[in-house]
């Protein structure tokens, strides 16, 4: 639908979760795929599921996204594999839950690092090619949490209101080179491992209800009571990187079921 065949991608965060479900996509719409995470035997099994059962091509990364060493080598090996790269997705992302006298600095500082900083690291070095090249697609997954503040999740929403300011100004720094930068702002992936590891159980425990209750009160939050799933966010990916989004660069574009609206 997009003719997106042959071009070149890295995705991190991408072992599992909403970023496993980006490479798949991406792969199945005939692109290469750069498989990044700090996880490298789920980043494997992706990049060994793409290139077993699709028309793509892929490979697999250890890196850290704080780390420039790693995110250098990341871009490096995509750009000696595959000759090029198109579409950078940075994915990775992590969160902890806290009420603001009760959260600790090094957490806090730790989502700063991964979620802000790790998006800076990866555009800039994924950027340093595009702009030789004169094109490419950098899209951040950021979250309704960088539209709004978000309830015991101060660090993260500050994350993700500064990942949509840099998302906006690296896109006026890199449109003279033909390259767009875009984010994708997701509602509650209620079926993530994000939340079905971890957020159920640390927002049943500060609130004192079942698992099954913080998953129905988020819902009863969204005007069209469901949660957002994967395929809500890939859809609108693939229109983002394609040529019929050449118009659109520096926007947040809310996935969230009417949620957020701004």
């Amino acid at each position: 639908m997009y003719n997106l065949e042959g071009r070149t991608a890295i995705v991190t965060g991408a072992g599992q979760g909403l970023g496993e479900a980006i490479s798949l996509k991406l792969a199945e719409n005939g692109i290469n795929v750069t498989v990044a995470d700090i996880n490298f035997d789920n980043a494997k099994k992706v990049s060994d599921k793409i290139n077993s059962d699709y028309n793509a091509k892929s490979i697999a990364v250890k890196v850290d996204v704080t780390n420039s060493d790693d995110v250098k080598r990341m871009v490096d090996e995509t750009v000696k594999t595959f000759g090029k790269l198109d579409i950078l997705v940075s994915n990775a992302g992590i969160l902890y839950s806290y009420e603001v006298t009760e959260f600790p600095e090094d957490q806090f500082r730790k989502i700063i690092d991964v979620n802000l900083i790790g998006y800076f690291l990866c555009a800039r070095e994924a950027a340093r090619v595009m702009k030789e090249q004169k094109s490419g697609v950098i899209i951040q997954i950021n979250s309704k949490s960088g539209k709004r503040g978000s309830y015991k999740n101060s660090a993260y929403s500050a994350s993700k209101f500064g990942g949509i300011g840099f998302t906006q100004s690296i896109a006026l720094d890199l449109a003279p080179y033909n390259v767009r930068v875009n984010a994708i702002c997701p509602g509650n992936l209620l079926d993530s491992p994000l939340w079905v590891n971890s957020l159920y159980k640390q927002y049943a425990k500060k609130w004192g209800i079942t698992e099954e209750e913080v998953r129905q009160r988020y819902i009863d939050q969204v005007p069209l009571k469901r949660g957002c799933t994967y395929d809500d966010v890939t859809s609108v990916l693939l229109f983002l990187i394609s040529d019929g989004a050449s118009y659109m660069t520096g926007q947040a574009i809310n996935v969230t079921g009417g949620q957020v609206m701004d």
